[in-house]
């Protein structure tokens, strides 16, 4: 550990230590096993209903939407935040131009290509991967209903131009999305599995893609 620390840059070592040093112990850093199941596409056979059945489905699916390790990289501002509280981010990031953060302190600078244990802190990790960046601003989700989310998620204005089938392929094969279920020691996951998440969102669009009111 002291030589990863040592091989980091001097502006993430004391972004770290800052980070390590701010975080108090009612936070909700525990870490837990798991964010408990989603339910199966099967168990929303019997609404016979097929827009219901859609609006069902992706009610469902938002619980993984809506969970801190998705909904802290989709913040309102164009500032991420952190930890099971979603308390703002330390140090203050405000990425106001590119989604990997602001010049002289991009994500890359505190977050690797992997987690990364911290000893001794009441953190525990620092979450990393290979993509890690905050998303657009056209993809901000707090503060939202289910059902705005929704809208906004089929809106290729503001998806990122993903068709419905590109949804499903981003929802179930994107690194990144993948990393929620896989977040690093002291944080929670959000319920079930990317391979479920997928296939409910796999089944709201075969549906119709109808959102909540």
């Amino acid at each position: 550990m002291a030589n990863r620390i040592l091989a980091m840059p001097l502006a993430a070592v004391l972004a770290v230590t800052a980070i390590a040093t701010s975080i108090g112990p009612s936070e909700g850093y525990a870490e837990t096993p798991g964010g408990g199941s989603l339910k199966a596409v099967s168990d929303f056979a019997a609404i016979a209903d097929t827009g219901a059945r859609s609006k069902a489905i992706f009610d469902e699916a938002s619980r993984v939407l809506t969970h801190p390790r998705c909904i802290n990289c989709h913040p309102a501002t164009r500032s991420p935040t952190q930890g099971e509280d979603m308390h703002p981010h330390v140090p203050f990031i405000h990425a106001s131009q590119s989604s990997l953060g602001p010049a002289g302190l991009v994500c890359s600078t505190c977050h690797g290509a992997e987690n990364r244990p911290i000893l001794g802190s009441r953190m525990k990790s620092i979450p990393g991967n290979a993509h890690w960046s905050l998303a657009p601003a056209s993809m901000a989700w707090q503060g939202l209903t289910v059902g705005e989310i929704c809208q906004q998620v089929k809106d290729t204005s503001r998806n990122g131009n993903r068709s419905h089938a590109d949804l499903v392929r981003h929802m179930g094969e994107d690194h990144l999305v993948g990393w929620a279920w896989h977040p690093g020691e002291g944080r929670t996951q959000p319920p079930g599995s990317q391979e479920t998440f997928a296939a409910l969102i796999d089944a709201w669009v075969k549906t119709g893609a109808e959102c909540p009111d």
